[in-house]
């Protein structure tokens, strides 16, 4: 037992010590907490970095190709895996961080010497007093997780959420950020997204609803513009954006101006857009090969909100 009494260690005045960790031991403990509040939120989202970093490299080895972009010329589901385990990560870093934040928070009020007791008394009355303005960030909260796990959207999806669309640049646990076509961010607070509409899951359909003369040979145009599709599906180029064969549905309407015929090419949801500007060009060349020339549409048809139609000259 000899030497471990405090009072017998030579050159050390433990009275001193004891007024110095009186006088700075509350400020330290809070230095300390909040160092490691920081050093635990850095290690956090070190490690979600990490899996999320060797889901989408073992998704692209699997796909063998070198960037995301690529994965778009693999299976759907592999996109999906990408896009879902990006969001799922966004989310998660958000969630973690706000409860190291509270639990650093009970921790400092613990080392000024709040007790127990009082911080539950405490966080009773804040709760009770923004229980009604909590309800919103409850709401933001809870949809945005049900949007990611559900895969209802992912970064890098293209959807419509009602007021905004675009490009799902984040998912939070209250806001989902969008980019549009114009380049425009919109920030949507998840709690008041209705509906959305996935642009990137799955498959799309190009629609090309084509006006040809009144007295065209509606046959020929029509062979026309299926074999003009066809051959478009046939090469290289374009086999993997296609994944069905071409369709003509006949008539979709006729006025005394035209005839108005569809074609529809079943594509990659991120391919829809690229298929049908290089089909719409391939068409005009077809029909121009074919001597049809396109009718001069000078009237505007309203559908009108009981259901009639309206003409306007």
């Amino acid at each position: 037992m000899r030497g471990l009494s405090l009072q017998a260690t030579p050159g050390v005045d433990w009275a001193d010590v004891a007024d110095w960790w009186a006088a700075w031991g509350k400020p330290i403990s809070i230095v300390l907490i909040v160092v490691g509040a920081f050093l635990a939120y850095w290690i956090v989202k070190a490690v979600i970095g990490r899996v999320v970093h060797e889901v989408v490299t073992g998704v692209k080895r699997r796909a063998d190709v070198a960037d995301t972009e690529a994965l778009s010329h693999s299976p759907l589901a592999q996109v999906r895996i990408v896009q879902r385990t990006r969001a799922m990560g966004s989310v998660l870093n958000t969630i973690l961080a706000w409860v190291i934040a509270v639990f650093a928070a009970i921790l400092v009020l613990g080392a000024l010497g709040v007790n127990p007791g009082s911080l539950v008394a405490l966080a009773g009355f804040l709760g009770a007093a923004a229980g009604v303005g909590a309800q919103g960030v409850i709401r933001d909260f809870l949809n945005g997780l049900f949007m990611v796990f559900e895969d209802q959207l992912g970064i890098g999806d293209v959807v419509d959420l009602g007021e905004a669309s675009g490009v799902v640049e984040s998912v939070g646990i209250r806001v989902t950020q969008v980019r549009d076509v114009n380049g425009t961010l919109w920030y949507v607070r998840n709690g008041e997204i209705v509906r959305v509409g996935n642009k990137s899951q799955g498959w799309a359909r190009v629609l090309l609803d084509q006006a040809v003369p009144y007295d065209a040979d509606v046959d020929a145009v029509e062979q026309r513009l299926l074999d003009v599709a066809t051959r478009m599906s046939e090469e290289a180029e374009w086999t993997s954006r296609i994944i069905d064969k071409p369709e003509t549905w006949g008539i979709e309407s006729v006025s005394a101006e035209a005839v108005v015929l569809r074609l529809v090419v079943k594509t990659r949801a991120s391919a829809k857009d690229d298929v049908a500007r290089e089909l719409r060009r391939r068409v005009k060349a077809g029909l121009d090969d074919l001597g049809v020339t396109l009718p001069s549409l000078q009237k505007v048809v309203v559908q009108g909100l009981d259901g009639t139609a309206k003409g306007k000259a």
